[in-house]
Protein backbone atom coordinates (compact mmCIF):
# COMPACT_ATOMS: atom_id res chain seq x y z
CA UNK A 1 0.00 0.00 0.00
CA UNK A 2 1.36 3.41 -0.95
CA UNK A 3 0.47 6.35 1.28
CA UNK A 4 1.07 9.91 0.14
CA UNK A 5 1.26 12.40 2.96
CA UNK A 6 2.70 15.58 1.45
CA UNK A 7 0.17 18.36 1.12
CA UNK A 8 0.02 22.12 1.30
CA UNK A 9 -1.87 23.25 4.37
CA UNK A 10 -3.83 26.33 3.38
CA UNK A 11 -4.33 27.38 7.00
CA UNK A 12 -7.24 27.54 9.38
CA UNK A 13 -9.70 30.37 9.12
CA UNK A 14 -9.91 33.07 11.76
CA UNK A 15 -13.37 33.84 13.10
CA UNK A 16 -13.87 37.48 14.04
CA UNK A 17 -16.97 38.70 15.77
CA UNK A 18 -18.52 41.81 17.19
CA UNK A 19 -21.35 41.76 19.70
CA UNK A 20 -23.93 44.52 20.03
CA UNK A 21 -24.82 44.06 23.68
CA UNK A 22 -27.79 46.42 23.52
CA UNK A 23 -29.51 44.58 20.66
CA UNK A 24 -28.08 41.09 21.35
CA UNK A 25 -26.83 40.97 17.78
CA UNK A 26 -23.67 39.23 16.64
CA UNK A 27 -21.66 40.20 13.58
CA UNK A 28 -19.29 37.47 12.52
CA UNK A 29 -16.99 36.79 9.64
CA UNK A 30 -14.37 34.27 8.66
CA UNK A 31 -11.02 35.47 7.37
CA UNK A 32 -7.93 33.66 6.14
CA UNK A 33 -5.93 35.35 8.88
CA UNK A 34 -6.32 37.79 11.69
CA UNK A 35 -4.74 41.23 11.68
CA UNK A 36 -5.44 44.88 11.04
CA UNK A 37 -7.12 44.48 7.63
CA UNK A 38 -9.51 41.69 8.73
CA UNK A 39 -10.40 43.67 11.85
CA UNK A 40 -11.07 46.77 9.71
CA UNK A 41 -13.35 44.68 7.47
CA UNK A 42 -15.31 43.54 10.52
CA UNK A 43 -15.72 47.13 11.68
CA UNK A 44 -16.79 48.15 8.15
CA UNK A 45 -19.33 45.34 8.11
CA UNK A 46 -20.92 46.70 11.28
CA UNK A 47 -20.56 50.41 10.60
CA UNK A 48 -22.07 50.16 7.12
CA UNK A 49 -25.43 49.21 8.67
CA UNK A 50 -28.03 51.21 10.51
CA UNK A 51 -28.26 52.26 13.28
CA UNK A 52 -24.45 52.36 13.57
CA UNK A 53 -23.81 54.29 10.36
CA UNK A 54 -25.90 57.30 11.43
CA UNK A 55 -25.52 57.06 15.21
CA UNK A 56 -24.04 60.05 16.97
CA UNK A 57 -21.69 57.74 18.91
CA UNK A 58 -20.85 54.07 18.68
CA UNK A 59 -18.89 52.79 21.65
CA UNK A 60 -16.54 50.14 20.30
CA UNK A 61 -15.13 48.10 23.18
CA UNK A 62 -12.03 46.16 22.19
CA UNK A 63 -9.73 43.77 23.95
CA UNK A 64 -5.99 44.21 23.61
CA UNK A 65 -5.47 42.00 20.58
CA UNK A 66 -2.46 42.99 18.53
CA UNK A 67 -4.56 44.07 15.53
CA UNK A 68 -6.69 46.53 17.46
CA UNK A 69 -4.91 47.82 20.54
CA UNK A 70 -3.36 51.15 21.28
CA UNK A 71 -3.53 54.68 19.97
CA UNK A 72 -2.73 53.76 16.34
CA UNK A 73 -5.73 51.47 16.18
CA UNK A 74 -7.94 54.13 17.74
CA UNK A 75 -6.74 56.73 15.20
CA UNK A 76 -7.45 54.33 12.31
CA UNK A 77 -10.96 53.72 13.58
CA UNK A 78 -11.74 57.39 14.20
CA UNK A 79 -10.29 58.44 10.84
CA UNK A 80 -12.65 56.13 8.97
CA UNK A 81 -15.65 56.34 11.31
CA UNK A 82 -15.68 59.62 13.28
CA UNK A 83 -18.66 58.49 15.34
CA UNK A 84 -16.74 55.57 16.89
CA UNK A 85 -15.59 55.98 20.46
CA UNK A 86 -12.96 53.24 20.90
CA UNK A 87 -12.49 51.79 24.38
CA UNK A 88 -10.28 48.97 25.64
CA UNK A 89 -10.99 46.41 28.30
CA UNK A 90 -8.24 46.06 30.91
CA UNK A 91 -5.40 43.69 30.02
CA UNK A 92 -6.11 40.12 31.20
CA UNK A 93 -9.81 40.84 31.68
CA UNK A 94 -11.40 38.86 28.85
CA UNK A 95 -14.23 37.98 31.22
CA UNK A 96 -15.38 41.61 30.84
CA UNK A 97 -15.56 41.36 27.07
CA UNK A 98 -19.05 40.22 26.00
CA UNK A 99 -17.87 38.79 22.69
CA UNK A 100 -15.41 36.58 24.60
CA UNK A 101 -18.37 35.13 26.47
CA UNK A 102 -19.98 34.42 23.10
CA UNK A 103 -16.77 32.68 21.95
CA UNK A 104 -16.80 30.52 25.08
CA UNK A 105 -20.38 29.43 24.29
CA UNK A 106 -19.26 28.42 20.77
CA UNK A 107 -16.34 26.42 22.17
CA UNK A 108 -18.55 24.51 24.59
CA UNK A 109 -21.07 23.73 21.87
CA UNK A 110 -18.35 22.51 19.52
CA UNK A 111 -17.15 20.11 22.21
CA UNK A 112 -20.71 18.87 22.79
CA UNK A 113 -21.11 18.40 19.04
CA UNK A 114 -18.02 16.18 19.04
CA UNK A 115 -19.59 13.89 21.65
CA UNK A 116 -22.85 13.79 19.68
CA UNK A 117 -21.05 13.11 16.41
CA UNK A 118 -19.00 10.28 17.91
CA UNK A 119 -22.25 8.49 18.81
CA UNK A 120 -23.90 9.10 15.42
CA UNK A 121 -20.88 8.77 13.11
CA UNK A 122 -20.32 6.04 10.59
CA UNK A 123 -17.31 5.52 8.33
CA UNK A 124 -17.14 7.59 5.17
CA UNK A 125 -17.42 5.70 1.92
CA UNK A 126 -14.46 7.37 0.24
CA UNK A 127 -14.80 7.33 -3.54
CA UNK A 128 -12.15 9.86 -4.47
CA UNK A 129 -9.45 8.07 -6.48
CA UNK A 130 -5.79 8.93 -6.86
CA UNK A 131 -6.30 9.74 -10.56
CA UNK A 132 -9.11 12.19 -9.71
CA UNK A 133 -6.83 13.75 -7.11
CA UNK A 134 -4.06 14.24 -9.68
CA UNK A 135 -6.53 15.84 -12.11
CA UNK A 136 -7.75 18.19 -9.41
CA UNK A 137 -4.22 19.14 -8.37
CA UNK A 138 -3.29 19.84 -11.99
CA UNK A 139 -6.37 22.05 -12.37
CA UNK A 140 -5.47 23.96 -9.18
CA UNK A 141 -1.90 24.40 -10.39
CA UNK A 142 -3.11 25.86 -13.70
CA UNK A 143 -5.43 28.26 -11.84
CA UNK A 144 -2.59 29.35 -9.53
CA UNK A 145 -0.30 29.98 -12.52
CA UNK A 146 -2.99 32.09 -14.21
CA UNK A 147 -3.64 34.02 -10.99
CA UNK A 148 0.09 34.69 -10.53
CA UNK A 149 0.41 35.83 -14.14
CA UNK A 150 -2.52 38.19 -13.70
CA UNK A 151 -0.76 39.84 -10.74
CA UNK A 152 2.38 40.59 -12.74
Amino acid sequence: MRVEHAYARRGALAYLADWDVRRARIFGRSEHTSGIAPFQRLVSQVMSEEPYRSARRVYWIKDNGSSHRGHCSNRRLRAQWPNIVPLHTPVHASWLNQVEIYFSVIQRRVLRFQQHYEQAASPFQWKFTRSRLHKLLKKIQVLEVHAAAALT
